[in-house]
């Protein structure tokens, strides 16, 4: 027998899925007012609250929140239960030498998080208690915004934000009509004109707003921003190097293990002799005896994983955490990276991914407002094949575009200027432009007919505003729209009325908008303005021959072209039309179905004007910044809204397709002659065709001979590529085929993406095999789904809103700064925490090996070989602030020199410095190290005998020498060691590096002395009285700290000289340069000569007809900047690096700077 669960399923999704998902609307009463006796039942819903949260953490959940994130982490946890081991049973060392170094992480980090959401908490705060005016009771009055509720009548004045979702019920304009900026939505900064509720628009004053007796009917939130459905019923009266890190720390708890298991059973192959087992000074006790072996042997086990835990360093963890929140202000107090107009430099918002700015290989970027200015500019229009510049400058002379000068032909004859001005007319009537006009002195407003600049244009779009201005300088002048009548003043500065009698919306769809008006005499016209694609194949006359050829001119030159088109209607065909749009708009079920129908068949017919072209200005150094991150290695994908046309011109500005780039387009309109399969395996082959060929990576930014691909995808498309396999269809591997595609393509630009698809592009790539490091960039609260996608997430400072900066990691005025930001900071933080990563491994091998060896000696008593305070402050004090230091000012490479080489970043790319071998090598340098410490000191003070009280005292100094010396020597041996080594990676120097280096060592010896040389009451026994004063009291320890030293670090010199004169990377090259030229390389030397070298026989380009100039003649500085166009090659600059003649000469070059070294 089944059974219905229909019912339960119903009862769990209402009260535990949420409303949204069961209620299909949601009532909304206006100012909370029940409705009428009668009218329809009153069911309050809960809704959630206004505030905006984007924290993390809350006073009450900080603590247990952030010790379950910390205690996640492999080392934290680990050390947690050495840290109780040593509580439980008895070890050799001492709890407090695990805890503090533990809890010092844990709190470290634990304000540092709490700290960067402290003032996350403050921004929300700022947000949350911006003042808002609404309507109670008649009257205004100011909430906070959080305090704001679903239902309140809210109160905005001009320039103000919407803290909320709002429904437009009423404006101080007389027409019911209010302009909104929609940037913190959609990112768009123009202005969009919106309509109140025709039966509250009439309400103004605080007392009419208060007394609406409302409700509003509406659907339920959905994702998209531009479609609303809802209705009101009006009562009447009544939110890379992490996991090298964690695999090295795999790989060491391994070793740890080992050690402590191998420590483990040779304990007891050297107690199986009974003497051994129980010296008389070591008996056990009854107890002891009568344990299980097991246990014994398991006891031992962990006591030895507790005395060799420091080979984990814990102290790395936080010395991290600590680089990264300081080395954040680095980049705040960067003023390359301030900018003067907004008073604004970068802002940091998350610290913790500073490494990863140096290894992004995908970087996803909005179009409007992040590449461009969104500030649109009239730069011609075409009409039948006669073109028109306003203000052309001819002989130097500066000629008014009004004087319907031609640039390609000659001028028009009587006929061809009435359909000029008819032109101008339609650019002047065909839109959606409002005017707004401001007070001027004494209160008086001023139009634009009257000459005066009080008056400006404002509109959804920007391309709209640019087309009216442009036709301004033409001189045909918008006026305004007043009672229904669009007014015009012509050249002859008369106003012309026309009656505007329908306007036929912009769709994505129709990619076009037009306009019915009558003009004074009588005669009905639409206008229609549109795409090419969209208007031309409506065209039944005009010359479209010639208007196509300009409209393809000035899209490859990147402009945005729109093409004007015009039709007579005649009184019965008018009465048709509007019986058409007057039925669609009226229907309550598939209105905008029935309005596309109406639209297609109105605009038909048409007869073609011309087409304009308008400049969407990129912006400053926009096409360097793309230009520098492709030849840095990285893929720019542009993700916009835009349709095809505009953002493909954009990419060509940009430099992101260049000329010779072949476009292949996966776009819905090739899918509907050619389905989805068969246009995936045309690109799949054609690009796997070429795939061995010549790239843009392979190619210098000068030559044009090389052919690369740029992929172009529109929304629809990708829908269908990424819609999950069916069973019957062969399309489970869409997503791979389309992957493959984007790999082997130098750019990829994505148009007409909603939000949401920008999103699940950045997820798409993330989840490849490759697992690539992605980055995100935009200036728009439609880019923050994308922003918190990626792995980066940067947001601009702009027109458009803080959305994007406050979901961002970090924030940069311009897109120009991102070049800096990755280039150099992202750069200069992977070598450091590269280093820094690599030397707490290296120093804690060599810190913790020699008591491994120590075992052996000892009879594998677990015997510490180091003092306790030895222990405990080794990571914590001695060894800590260096390595700090320097993974905070470390600058391997001049700065300047990575701005104008993006190449360098390859060298960093694909986490290079953290890859296994260079892990080997430097684990091994630090057995070896450890080696030559150990054994080292044992051998140098062999030769040794015994004093009557069981001490040994060396026959030649009768100094004391027993088991605490022997250690303090070798951890003194380690100290300077790893600081030297620390010492010969640091390329800047600066006071602090010097004062920490060498204020480290200093602060080693003094607190040897002191806590040795004082009797400390708060001790029950004191094992390193005297020790330290005793063991520099002798030559020979000196001696021997001496060489032991040079011992340790001898082998890693040696190795790195022959490597740099024999294998030298292409950063040591230049590091060399560099050092030759005083700093100076940057500005004096060509980096393309620094590269590697070509092959054999290649000649260098750019220089055939120069002769080779001697080493010491000058060379001019025009010569310097010399641009090499084949493959950079060290050999090409041989007289910058060499003598030519093979002997130095006998007075300097450069104007006698100083000696030259060869090099």
């Amino acid at each position: 027998m089944g059974v219905d669960f229909s019912a339960l399923r119903t009862l769990i999704n209402r009260y535990c899925a949420g409303e949204e998902n069961w209620v299909d609307s949601r009532t909304v009463y206006i100012g909370h007012k029940e409705p009428p006796p009668g009218a329809d039942a009153f069911i309050q819903q809960r809704f959630p609250d206004n505030r905006v949260v984007s924290s993390k953490y809350t006073f009450w959940n900080f603590i247990p929140k952030n010790m379950f994130e910390q205690f996640r982490r492999v080392a934290n946890f680990y050390f947690l239960i050495i840290f109780l081991v040593q509580l439980i049973i008895d070890t050799p060392t001492s709890p407090v030498t695990s805890g503090l170094p533990l809890f010092f992480v844990i709190i470290v980090t634990a304000i540092k998080q709490g700290y960067e959401d402290w003032l996350r908490h403050k921004a929300d705060k700022a947000v949350n208690q911006c003042p808002v005016s609404v309507i109670q009771r008649g009257k205004k009055i100011k909430k906070e915004s959080f305090r704001i509720t679903v239902g309140d009548v809210v109160f905005v004045k001009e320039d103000e934000t919407f803290a909320c979702d709002l429904i437009l019920l009423s404006s101080s304009r007389d027409d019911g009509t209010c302009f909104v900026t929609t940037a913190s939505l959609d990112g768009e900064s123009s202005h969009k004109t919106y309509y109140a509720v025709q039966d509250t628009k009439a309400f103004r004053t605080e007392e009419e707003v208060d007394s609406i007796h409302a409700t509003i009917e509406c659907e339920q939130p959905q994702p998209d921003l531009y479609k609303f459905v809802g209705r009101i019923n009006i009562y009447m009266d009544n939110e890379a190097v992490a996991r090298s890190m964690n695999s090295y720390l795999v790989v060491y708890l391994c070793i740890l293990i080992s050690k402590a298991l191998i420590n483990t059973v040779l304990k007891y192959i050297w107690q199986a002799d009974p003497n051994k087992d129980e010296p008389w000074y070591n008996e056990r006790t009854e107890a002891q005896r009568q344990r299980h072996i097991l246990i014994r042997a398991f006891t031992d086990f962990l006591a030895f994983m507790v005395l060799f835990n420091y080979i984990i360093p814990v102290s790395m963890y936080v010395t991290v955490e600590m680089q990264k929140f300081l080395g954040s202000y680095f980049i705040m107090w960067d003023d390359d990276m301030y900018d003067e107009e907004l008073g604004e430099g970068a802002v940091v918002n998350t610290s913790d991914l500073n490494e990863e700015l140096g290894q992004v290989e995908y970087v996803f970027t909005d179009k409007t407002g992040t590449l461009t200015e969104n500030n649109m500019e009239f730069i011609e229009c075409c009409v039948d094949g006669h073109v028109y510049v306003p203000d052309a400058i001819c002989n130097g002379q500066v000629l008014s575009g009004a004087a319907a000068m031609d640039m390609i032909d000659t001028s028009p004859g009587p006929g061809g200027r009435e359909r000029e001005e008819l032109f101008f007319r339609a650019l002047c009537l065909c839109h959606t432009v409002q005017v707004k006009e401001e007070e001027t002195v004494d209160g008086i407003k001023h139009g634009i007919h009257q000459g005066k600049s009080a008056s400006f244009y404002i509109s959804s779009s920007p391309d709209e505003v640019a087309l009216v201005e442009g036709m301004k300088k033409l001189g045909f002048t918008y006026l305004r729209l007043k009672d229904g009548q669009m007014e015009i003043l012509n050249r002859e500065d008369e106003i012309e009325r026309f009656e505007l009698l329908e306007v036929l919306s912009f769709d994505s769809v129709r990619r076009r908008m037009s306009v019915i008006v009558r003009a004074a005499s009588g005669d009905i016209f639409l206008f229609c303005k549109g795409a090419d694609s969209s208007i031309l194949p409506r065209v039944i006359s005009g010359k479209v021959d010639e208007v196509k050829a300009r409209v393809e001119h000035n899209a490859v030159e990147g402009l945005r072209t729109l093409c004007v088109a015009y039709r007579p209607l005649s009184p019965e065909q008018h009465q048709e039309v509007c019986r058409l749009l007057s039925g669609a708009k009226l229907a309550l079920q598939d209105r905008d179905k029935r309005l596309s129908e109406a639209y297609e068949l109105v605009e038909k017919d048409l007869i073609l004007l011309g087409a304009t072209a308008v400049e969407d200005r990129l912006q400053e150094q926009a096409a360097d910044t793309i230009e520098s991150l492709h030849k840095a290695g990285m893929k720019v994908w542009v993700l916009t809204g835009d349709k095809m046309e505009t953002a493909a011109a954009t990419c060509y500005a940009s430099r992101l397709f260049r000329r010779n780039t072949q476009i292949l387009e996966l776009t819905t309109k090739r899918v509907e002659e050619q389905n989805l399969h068969d246009v995936l395996f045309d690109l799949s082959r054609t690009v796997l065709r070429h795939h061995g060929s010549m790239t843009r990576d392979n190619c210098s930014s000068l030559s044009n001979d090389c052919t690369d691909y740029g992929l172009i995808i529109d929304g629809a498309t990708l829908s269908a590529v990424m819609r999950p396999p069916q069973e019957d269809l062969n399309s489970g591997s869409y997503k791979e085929i389309f992957l493959e595609i984007c790999r082997n393509c130098s750019a990829v630009l994505c148009c007409r993406m909603a939000p949401l698809q920008k999103a699940q592009i950045v997820k798409m790539i993330k989840a490849s095999k490759e697992h690539p490091i992605t980055l995100a960039i935009g200036d728009g609260a439609n880019d923050v789904s994308m922003i918190l996608e990626a792995h980066v997430g940067i947001g601009i400072m702009g027109k458009e809103g803080r959305q994007a900066v406050r979901n961002s990691d970090y924030a940069i005025p311009k897109f120009k700064h991102l070049k800096k930001m990755l280039l150099v900071h992202g750069h200069y933080y992977y070598i450091r925490i590269s280093e820094l990563v690599q030397y707490f491994f290296y120093k804690n091998v060599c810190f913790i090996f020699p008591q491994f060896l120590y075992q052996f000696f000892c009879g594998f008593s677990q015997q510490p070989l180091y003092d306790t305070a030895y222990l405990t402050l080794y990571n914590i004090s001695f060894t800590s602030l260096p390595i700090l230091v320097y993974s905070l000012m470390e600058q391997h490479i001049n700065m300047d020199i990575l701005k104008k080489d993006p190449s360098l970043y390859k060298d960093v790319a694909k986490n290079s410095l953290l890859r296994w071998p260079t892990f080997i090598y430097w684990t091994v340098l630090g057995v070896y190290n450890a080696i030559v410490m150990f054994f080292g000191t044992y051998f140098l003070f062999d030769n040794t005998t015994f004093t009557s009280n069981g001490q040994r005292m060396t026959t030649n100094t009768q100094m004391m020498f027993g088991n605490w010396t022997f250690g303090t020597l070798v951890f003194t041996v380690l100290v300077f060691t790893v600081t030297f080594k620390l010492v010969l990676d640091t390329h800047y120097w600066t006071w602090i590096n010097h004062f920490v280096i060498w204020g480290s060592l200093v602060f080693f010896v003094l607190f040897s002395l002191l806590w040795g040389g004082i009797i400390w009451p708060f001790l029950n026994y004191q094992r390193m009285y005297y020790v330290f004063m005793q063991m520099l009291s002798s030559g020979p320890a000196w001696l021997s700290i001496i060489l032991l030293i040079t011992a340790s670090l001898l082998p890693d010199v040696v190795k790195k000289v022959i490597w740099r004169a024999l294998w030298p990377t292409i950063t040591e090259r230049i590091q060399s340069a560099d050092k030759l030229y005083k700093g100076q390389l940057s500005e004096f030397t060509p980096l393309a000569s620094l590269h590697a070298p070509s092959k054999a026989g290649g000649r260098r380009r750019g220089s055939e007809n120069q002769s080779n100039p001697r080493r010491s003649a000058a060379f001019s500085k025009k010569l310097m900047f010399t641009r090499w166009q084949r493959k950079p090659d060290y050999c090409t600059f041989t007289p910058l690096l060499r003598f030519v003649d093979g002997h130095s000469p006998h007075h300097n070059a450069y104007g006698g700077a100083e000696p030259e070294t060869c090099v």
